[in-house]
């Protein structure tokens, strides 16, 4: 895969969707993949029903990712019967046998800071033990499992990202990103990609158009 290509851009993940009315406003922005969360104590959370009528309605071309936090497989397997997402994001203490076990490609995700994750040598060893992930995505270290709009401590991460080698997954980073602070931390790591989602709502779940767009054009130009 490889964290050290070069690119022309960076992607963008936009997480949370619970309405049919923002899918257009994030597939117009030029999103290149839309989250859905499986994760029962978030407040963005869908059952496989609720996650079916909206998959139905995202277009080709889009990749849709969803989300869970140690699930049992059987959560897994319905999702998958209900709504067959591109990727599977796996946000909890999963271990890599696990994440493997569905056949189906998948994002791991590390919150920094976390009992292990807090130096530049102990997140990138943790890291390698999911070598075949897609990406590796970076979020903040807090009770909610993301979408909490909470920062982490850049500099772990950027230190890490000097250590990558051609064989590491690339990066997506997350925790907290919105108008306010996307340049800053786009210096500091330029990664392969971005997840946003609290930073392009006005309520938990419900995405504003209008920040999107913003989002989207600040993250062009940058």
């Amino acid at each position: 895969m490889g964290s050290v290509m070069q690119q022309s851009r960076i992607r963008l993940k936009l997480c949370g969707l619970t309405r049919a009315e923002d899918i257009a406003p994030m597939v117009n922005s030029g999103a290149d993949a839309i989250g859905l969360v499986f994760y029962p104590p978030s407040r963005r959370y869908l059952t496989a029903e609720q996650a079916r009528a909206l998959w139905q309605q995202i277009p080709a071309l889009v990749t849709t990712v969803g989300l869970f936090v140690n699930p049992e497989p059987q959560a897994v397997q319905q999702v998958l019967a209900q709504a067959p997402v591109d990727l599977l994001q796996f946000h909890g203490e999963e271990m890599p046998d696990f994440c493997r076990s569905f056949k189906r490609p998948y994002i791991k995700a590390f919150r920094v800071g976390a009992p292990g994750l807090d130096s530049a040598a102990g997140l990138l060893d943790f890291c390698r033990r999911y070598a075949d992930a897609r990406a590796w995505l970076f979020d903040s270290y807090t009770p909610e499992y993301g979408g909490s709009g909470v920062s982490f401590d850049l500099p772990i991460l950027a230190e890490m990202q000097t250590r990558l080698g051609p064989a590491d997954a690339p990066i997506i980073l997350a925790g907290g990103l919105d108008l306010t602070n996307l340049q800053e931390k786009i210096q500091a790591i330029r990664p392969y990609a971005v997840d946003v989602s609290s930073g392009v709502e006005q309520a938990p779940g419900i995405k504003c158009a209008q920040k999107i767009k913003q989002l989207s054009a600040a993250l062009a130009a940058l």
